[in-house]
């Protein structure tokens, strides 16, 4: 479904990203690892139309993207929830849920989508008038995911979507990922959680220093010496 290739990107003149390239099949969870200023959150930017690449493309059912603009991006089925959420914390539940369905066309569609958010997370029915700063940590990870779901999204890249929570949060953010997986989504996960990460996905890669220093079987990266070489004891 995604392929990049040989992607590089800059923040002014500091190199962020250097020849990265992945692919992430449709229907499976892919994970992206690495330290600190690794790259990680920049490549999902990159992939999602922030920032624009130097060189290199990105491919979205091989209709090359890496040229659109993000709002473009997002209407041909790519959803990013960024690692903060980036709520708009003024505005209660439903109107961050209705910004997530800009690209909807008509109110049925919209419905739908309503349903389904609904359905994963039954919690933002009973909090629709709400602020959504009101809500606490788990429940703002629920509403970033559900505003990115209204849109209906084919891919799903994901940023750190345990950050802040509680560790039996973190099992159901584990839970609800597999569910979404199950239902159809494809999803490019970037986690703190290395261990979390590698036994949700089918392929992991490791960025370091924003270069691709392992790609492959996310199993093989939970042996002990493999495991131990990239993330520390």
């Amino acid at each position: 479904m995604l392929k990049v290739q040989e992607i590089d990107a800059y923040y002014g003149r500091s190199q962020a990203l250097k020849g990265v390239s992945m692919q992430v099949p449709k229907g499976k969870v892919v994970t992206l690892l690495g330290g600190n200023a690794s790259g990680k959150s920049t490549t999902l930017k990159t992939i999602s139309g922030i920032i624009v690449p130097k060189s290199g493309q990105i491919l979205f059912k091989d209709r090359k993207i890496n040229r659109l603009p993000a709002d473009v991006i997002f209407k041909q089925g790519i959803s990013y929830i960024p690692q903060n959420r980036e709520l708009f914390s003024g505005m209660t539940v439903w109107e961050n849920l209705e910004l997530g369905a800009i690209v909807r066309r008509g109110p049925k569609g919209m419905e739908q989508d309503l349903e389904r958010v609904y359905h994963y997370f039954p919690v933002l029915r009973q909090r629709l008038s709400q602020k959504a700063r009101t809500l606490s940590g788990g429940e703002q990870a629920m509403l970033a995911i559900g505003r990115a779901m209204m849109s209906n999204p084919e891919l799903l890249l994901m940023d750190e979507p345990s950050a802040g929570l509680a560790p039996q949060l973190v099992t159901e953010m584990a839970k609800l990922i597999m569910r979404l997986k199950y239902d159809g989504l494809t999803i490019l996960l970037v986690e703190q959680n290395v261990r979390m990460a590698l036994s949700l996905s089918i392929t992991s890669y490791v960025l370091r220093m924003g270069e691709v220093v392992y790609s492959g079987d996310s199993s093989k990266l939970l042996i002990g010496e493999i495991y131990q070489a990239y993330f520390g004891s």
